[in-house]
């Protein structure tokens, strides 16, 4: 592995403010000479008006504020941790962002100007139920995940010019209490998933005319405890991937399943696979489908995997990401796949490391932080 700095320095929160203030002018000084190519946004999640901080993406991998930052995204924030995957979404076309505003039961949708700046596309729409934690996009098709009791439920939308329509009679209950953590559809969106982290559970769904459909014997019991992050691969829309995240201290794992064509899902290689860590909670995976990395929220790392044709997956290694605690949660590759993008929730900083193959490299300029008053969930980099 090559030398790896750490996100934050152990100890007390003033190591970790000192840390926070150095990565905040390393990151001015990198930017400076470094175009920008790309962005970077996370949901704040903030209470009174929730917001979306933006950072501009530089090519040597550093963040800079975007001029305006953070932006109003139009509902309310809860002001804590969601505990999901996917709290902010973007279209395929990069155009529109829509986030949950857990805070008031909505979600909203920002256009995406093209120097990165966000501006309400209409005014948010209630989410069909209570505590909107995660979002799924395919093409114009909408589906939100929502976790609270009296509305935990998944309920489809269509998205049309940056408005968001309700689909009539799309809502489909799920179990009051079994925590939805994440919401996704497969690579050509003909497959739907919930993870289901309180029971321990994944729903499967086939998606025929723009409405959900069970699979036989769904939900499915996990391979472990706390089903929290999932991604399918970008390679093969029948192979789908999902951390196991409350197995215990130092007995996290990450599972490997075939989806079918009718939502059915097997495992693909027996056992999941060990990490050796804490609550991997959140994964993503490479654009080309080889390398799949977890983000380890109690260990305070990040693991790597390889990923083999069959959808096998074997360990390469886990690099700190901070001091155990601070929050590390979702994470996201840029489009050019040499930079990955973690937000440190607790520690309100967004970290970043170089990739090379399944090896991680802190950046010189991580960490960055986020806006005052931010406990964010979900990121997104284009």
């Amino acid at each position: 592995m090559s030398n790896i700095t750490r996100i934050l320095g152990v100890g007390s929160r003033v190591l970790a403010v000192s840390a926070v203030t150095l990565g905040a002018a390393s990151a001015s000084a990198f930017a400076a000479g470094s175009p920008v190519v790309g962005h970077v946004y996370v949901n704040d999640n903030s209470t009174s008006v929730n917001t979306i901080a933006g950072f501009e993406r530089h090519e040597d991998g550093s963040l800079t504020a975007n001029p305006g930052s953070p932006y109003t995204a139009g509902g309310l924030g809860s002001g804590k941790g969601l505990g999901s995957q996917g709290a902010l979404q973007e279209t395929k076309n990069g155009r529109y962002l829509l986030a949950t505003d857990a805070g008031s039961n909505q979600i909203s949708v920002l256009k995406v100007a093209k120097n990165g700046a966000l501006q309400p596309a209409s005014a948010p729409v209630s989410s069909g139920g209570v505590d909107p934690v995660s979002v799924a996009v395919s093409g114009n098709l909408v589906y939100v995940a929502n976790a609270g009791a009296g509305g935990t439920n998944v309920t489809g939308f269509i998205l049309s010019d940056g408005s968001l329509d309700a689909i009539p009679n799309s809502t489909v209950a799920l179990p009051e209490g079994s925590g939805p953590g994440d919401v996704l559809f497969n690579t050509d969106g003909r497959k739907l998933v919930v993870t289901l982290a309180a029971s321990s559970e994944i729903a499967s769904y086939d998606v025929r005319s723009q409405h959900l459909f069970a699979a036989p014997g769904s939900p499915y019991s996990g391979q472990g405890l706390g089903q929290i992050g999932a991604e399918f691969r970008p390679t093969n829309a029948e192979q789908l991937f999902v951390t196991n995240a409350h197995n215990g201290a130092g007995l996290g794992t990450v599972s490997a399943f075939e989806d079918n064509n009718i939502g059915e899902l097997t495992s693909i290689t027996g056992p999941p696979v060990a990490n050796l860590q804490t609550a991997p909670c959140w994964v993503t995976i490479s654009a080309n489908g080889q390398y799949l990395f977890t983000a380890n929220t109690a260990s305070g790392t990040i693991s790597s995997y390889s990923i083999a044709g069959n959808g096998g997956l074997s360990l390469i290694g886990s690099v700190p990401a901070g001091e155990a605690g601070i929050g590390a949660v979702d994470l996201r590759l840029s489009p050019e796949g040499n930079t990955l993008y973690v937000n440190g929730s607790k520690a309100g900083v967004v970290a970043a490391f170089a990739v090379n193959g399944g090896e991680l490299t802190q950046l010189p300029s991580s960490p960055t932080p986020l806006p005052a008053g931010a406990v964010a969930s979900g990121i997104v980099v284009q």
